[in-house]
């Protein structure tokens, strides 16, 4: 935590930098502000040298210059700024990283304008609270001289390191200190009245950075507002150790010095936290039943236990959304900033004990659709006329209901067979298509898997070539196969390859495989059309032969040099002679520098970074690859890529493939068998496992009013509204953004039809659809209190990961950051009660995101530092792009868990601390996941015994953490609690991590700490706290 205090701003009569058209020391601002435009040219802030900030320029009358909006957001366009918008908002790009044991400078602390002189120091010390977020309730000691009641206040406790002087809430108020502080209780409380300059019976916000109005115990400077504002600036390291004013660019005509009093810290108990919200909403919905039979009902979040029964609506699980009430008209939603989205997993997972989704056969008539807009039948279509005819829910065209279809309606106006339909009762359902909605009008063949083995130099010593070839021969038995099928119906298929292929025939009346070589790699052919795609039953015992074969085969290959673009091309020939869909799996080691279509260049370079020219390190290379991409959609080829590099491979090229095809991407880094070995296996047997379905189309369909207008995903978009996916799998997640095209009711509210037709892996054809009705809302209250924070974070996530191909990073953060302060000013602005502007008001709803977005400017993806590895930083881009509403949360926000407290005897996980070095202690171990990596943390004084029941050695000295990567499996109850514990969070997650094990002040332990995302980052980037106070700072220059 950094130990700067939190200092206030100068009283209103003086002019104040940043503020109202003022200077803030950046030359001149920009002409305009940078919402949301991902495509606006960027801005150049010149920042002017260290100690040399410009003095604030006043008018004549000593007040700030007017501020440039008249009305706040008043005729905002939504893509860039009006001549009447905000004024200009500022942000820094992050620094490069300084040296690992000193915090690095805030990405955001080169925006701290002027410090003030030190008698604003004294005037105006105030403390920061938002309210209702404090976890300890202290006694409020009313002031001996106020006669109104004053917020409360949490009291900060004392720097780390130094002593408390007295007990919280017993130090008597004395003068040039604040008055002791006490915790305001829930947002829900009746606001705290009091009487002051802001007019008797103001009542005060739900939740704020809160200070008592006047200078309690201050001399009052004579002419100037009584309530100190809470502080945009912060007190830097520059401040300590200066003589009293002489600071530069003070302010003029202040009251003579005083001595002020010692400054104190924030306590980070009282501003919001993640883990308390994830708590609280436990408490409060853990272990219930989510009834969807409401229209525009937020559910609980990604992080509670719950059970839904789907009677209406899609499940939360399948459809998430950024706010369950969509603001009335386009002017609203410019107003508000906050994006209108839906996070659509057609595949998600159903627990156990949920029913799973009923499938419809309407037989050879199919699906029932609305004539105009072909949306699907489903709740929301009106029936009408005796039962004759049904008015569509989306577009309202009236159509005739088939024959075979008719049914009367009963006293209410409801089909007598309502609940005997799934497709006129509940949310998500399928229908079985006809010949019509597949390829050539004829019944697809059931779907194929290729694995696809690199057998060069590298992957034959590592070990890895035997270990897949032993993986494959028990891998089949688990090969994915429609519920109470005997065995799976998918095919299967074996290429090696290094320059040139090896194809093998393992057709079931052979005795040995055949191999069949093609070396000539720029026009791909398939060798052989029979007996390359079997049956895994009926020709197990070849399968085996070969894959024994195929380690010793290769074994002395001094063969380095590797193709790639090749390898996919005889997967998509393989899979168009079959007629069927598919899935290649490729594992693969090194960038493909043989001469063949594809070949890659090291382009690696590292000074691209924090340049205009950085986001070409994320475009692929060569356009051969955006053609691959193109024909194996067509084909429904999906491409999953296992990847064990040991130097730069150029991920954003070899990786463009995988995420166009509804693929995955995995990758294990200088790959050692005995270190990494299982956590690829576990990686390969879920993947080969999963739920998924083939040769996909998706569509998003609205009611009137409001349309899908972008898509973000790993998917291919051949025109504007249909998502094309060669397959797509349980953890797959699109994310659609919603645009106004007319003015929605609040009666009618907002409905919405994701339709997905895709092969089944018997080589059925279906259709999964999955409706949800949202509300409408002319109030901005509504809006803000329906929204969802983590649904919220996964579309900023996607939209800025998408951004950085097409515009500077540093651009990019400053959308991120600015459109943060738009949202949360608009919503002090138009919802929150009258209250001082140095409060920080937080939407309830929102009351976490800005430490979720914070932590997103600091993902390696968009931190732009040189230190980190490009590959690692577009492979994270590529992750996040397919990455589901629970995915980014727990990426954005990593579980940290205390382990030496945990109560063996108990089920459950022992309750996540918050993500900071602040939690961590030295006599403790901790466990800490992020969804990609596990680390368990051993503090410096760990208990020997707790050591010893968990490493089975007496003392941490005794454990080497270099390569000592398992944990051993000892029987005792800490031992088996702490692997209970890792295999249940293991099983919620999409991919297997692999546990890293690091004591306190190891070299590794640099890996560890930068998943605390509350702290600064190790590569740029501020502190919650910082980033807090920058985005308080923010709003108020909005609002003023």
């Amino acid at each position: 935590m950094s130990q700067q205090g939190y200092v206030a701003t100068p009283p209103y009569s003086q002019a104040q930098a940043g503020m109202g058209g003022c200077s803030t020391g950046f030359g001149n601002p920009p002409p305009h502000s940078h919402y949301g435009v991902y495509g606006s040219p960027p801005q150049a802030y010149s920042a002017l040298p260290t100690g040399m900030l410009k003095s604030p320029a006043s008018s004549p009358s000593g007040m700030p210059f007017p501020p440039v909006s008249s009305h706040y957001g008043a005729n905002i366009h939504q893509n860039g700024a009006h001549a009447h918008g905000f004024p200009p908002t500022h942000v820094a790009s992050a620094p490069s990283m300084s040296p690992y044991g000193q915090p690095p400078q805030s990405a955001y602390n080169s925006m701290a304008q002027a410090p003030p002189p030190t008698q604003q120091l004294t005037n105006q010390m105030s403390s920061m609270n938002i309210a209702g977020y404090g976890q300890r309730h202290m006694q409020a000691s009313q002031h001996p001289s106020s006669s109104a009641p004053l917020p409360f206040l949490t009291s900060p406790p004392p720097a780390m390191g130094h002593p408390p002087l007295s007990p919280p809430g017993q130090q008597p108020p004395s003068l040039g200190s604040p008055p002791p502080l006490a915790s305001v209780g829930s947002m829900q409380a009746p606001p705290m009245r009091m009487s002051g300059p802001s007019g008797p019976g103001t009542p005060l916000g739900g939740g704020g950075l809160q200070q008592p109005l006047g200078s309690q115990g201050y001399p009052q400077q004579p002419g100037s507002p009584i309530a100190g504002p809470y502080g945009g600036q912060m007190a830097g390291p520059q401040m300590m150790g200066q003589p009293t004013g002489a600071f530069p660019g003070g302010f003029h005509g202040g009251p003579a010095q005083m001595a002020g009093p010692p400054q104190k810290k924030l306590d980070p108990d009282c501003i919001p936290g993640t883990t308390q919200v994830i708590e609280d909403d436990q408490a409060k919905r853990g272990g219930q039943v989510y009834v969807t039979n409401i229209r525009g009902q937020v559910p609980p979040l990604v992080t509670t236990d719950f059970t839904v029964q789907d009677q209406g609506n899609a499940s939360p699980r399948f459809m998430r959304c950024t706010t369950y009430s969509f603001p009335c008209t386009a002017d609203l939603a410019k107003q508000c900033k906050v994006p209108l989205a839906a996070i659509i997993k057609p595949f998600a997972t159903v627990p156990k004990n949920e029913t799973p989704l009923y499938v419809v056969n309407h037989g050879e008539a199919g699906p029932i659709r609305c004539n105009r807009c072909k949306a699907y039948m489903c709740p929301y279509m009106q029936f009408i006329d005796g039962g004759r005819r049904y008015q569509c829910g989306f577009c309202s065209c009236v159509n005739e209901v088939p024959v075979q279809y008719f049914q009367h309606l009963d006293h209410m106006g409801r089909r007598m067979d309502l609940y005997e339909r799934p497709e006129l009762s509940l949310g998500s359902y399928e229908f079985i298509a006809t010949l019509d909605y597949c390829k050539n009008n004829k019944p697809p063949n059931p779907p194929a898997y290729v694995f696809m083995i690199d057998v060069s130099y590298n992957n034959i010593k590592s070990g890895l070539v035997k270990l897949i070839c032993e993986e494959l021969k028990i891998l089949h038995d688990r090969l994915p196969k429609e519920e109470g099928a005997e065995s799976s119906a998918i095919k299967v298929g074996f290429v090696t390859y290094n320059k040139i292929l090896h194809f093998y025939n393992v057709k079931s009346a052979l005795a040995q495989p055949q191999m069949m070589m093609v070396s000539d790699v720029a026009e791909m052919f398939l060798p052989l059309l029979d007996g390359f795609l079997v049956n895994f039953q009926e020709s197990r015992a070849v399968i085996n032969n070969l894959l024994d074969q195929i380690p010793d085969m290769f074994a002395d290959t001094n063969e380095s040099e590797t193709v790639f673009a090749p390898v996919i091309q005889a997967g998509v020939e393989a899979l168009k002679a079959a007629e069927c869909s598919g899935k290649l799996f490729l594992f693969h080691s090194s960038m493909p520098t043989a001469e063949a279509p594809g070949k890659l260049k090291n382009r690696d370079d590292r000074k691209l970074v924090g340049t205009e020219k950085e986001k070409t390190l994320f475009q692929p290379q060569s356009g051969v690859y955006e053609q691959l991409a193109k024909d194996c959609v067509a084909q429904g080829c999906c491409v999953d890529l296992f990847l064990f590099p040991n130097q730069y491979v150029d991920i954003a090229t070899m990786g463009d493939v995988p995420s166009h095809t509804g693929g995955s991407i995995y990758k294990y880094s200088n790959f050692q068998v005995d270190v990494d070995g299982q956590h690829f296996l576990n990686d390969l047997r879920r993947d080969v496992e999963k739920f998924i379905g083939f040769d996909a189309i998706m569509r998003v369909r609205t009611g009137t009013g409001f349309r899908a207008t972008d898509f973000f995903g790993a998917v291919y978009m051949n025109n504007t509204t249909d998502v094309e996916m060669a397959a797509v799998d349980c953890d797959e997640a699109v994310t659609v953004e919603f645009k106004h095209d007319d003015t929605l009711s609040e009666e009618a509210g907002a409905v919405m039809q994701c339709a997905l037709l895709y092969t089944t892996i018997s080589g059925q054809r279906r259709l999964r659809i999955h409706n949800l009705s949202l509300n409408c809302c002319s109030q901005l209250s509504e809006l803000y209190k329906s929204c969802e924070t983590d649904s919220l974070i996964n579309f900023f996530a996607k939209s800025a990961c998408q951004a950085m191909l097409n515009q500077p990073l540093k651009t990019v953060r400053e959308i991120l950051v600015n459109q943060t302060a738009h949202m949360l000013a608009c919503y002090r602005k138009n919802c929150a009660s009258p209250s001082a502007v140095s409060q920080l008001i937080l939407p309830d709803a929102m009351k976490v995101f800005p430490v979720y977005m914070n932590s997103l400017l600091k993902a390696p993806a968009l931190v732009g530092s040189a230190e980190l590895s490009t590959d690692d930083r577009a492979f994270q881009r590529l992750m996040v792009m397919a990455m589901g509403v629970e995915e980014t949360q727990i990426l954005l926000y990593p579980r940290l868990i205390p382990l030496h407290t945990m109560d063996v005897d108990s089920d459950s996980i022992p309750a996540p601390v918050r993500s900071s070095e602040e939690r961590l202690s030295e006599t403790g171990v901790f466990l800490l996941e992020n969804g990609l990596f596990m680390f368990l943390w051993l503090g410096q004084a760990c208990p020997p015994d707790l050591i010893q029941n968990l490493f089975n050695v007496p003392s941490l000295g005794h454990l080497t953490t270099e390569g000592q990567m398992s944990l051993p499996v000892l029987d005792n109850a800490h031992s088996r609690k702490l692997h209970s514990i890792i295999s249940s969070i293991s099983q919620q997650r999409a991919k297997s991590m692999k546990l890293l094990i690091v004591k306190q002040k190891d070299r590794a332990e640099i890996l560890f700490r930068q998943h605390l995302v509350e702290d600064k980052g190790l590569h740029g980037g501020a502190s919650y706290m910082d980033f807090l106070c920058y985005v308080h700072r923010e709003i108020r220059q909005l609002l003023t």
